[in-house]
């Protein structure tokens, strides 16, 4: 398995389990608790969502500049 398709796979997996932290908060909100732990549980999966993230964001940049270089090497 090569890095991009690993990272877009963790990409996927930390995105879900953002989203079921963030219900989980949600969930604590309306049942009325005051329970601080749940909601920096959504922090977790956020750090390196946003990093893998901006690693899929700029995959695209790096490859069209890498092609470039190429063409202009031949």
């Amino acid at each position: 398995m090569t890095l991009n398709l690993f990272v877009r796979k963790l990409h996927r997996w930390l995105s879900l389990a953002f989203t079921l932290a963030v219900l989980a908060n949600i969930a604590v909100m309306f049942s009325g608790a005051q329970i601080m732990w749940v909601g920096f549980l959504a922090l977790v999966p956020l750090i390196p969502l946003l990093i893998t993230g901006v690693y899929l964001f700029a995959l695209p940049y790096l490859g069209a500049r890498r092609d470039g270089a190429m063409r202009e090497a031949n």
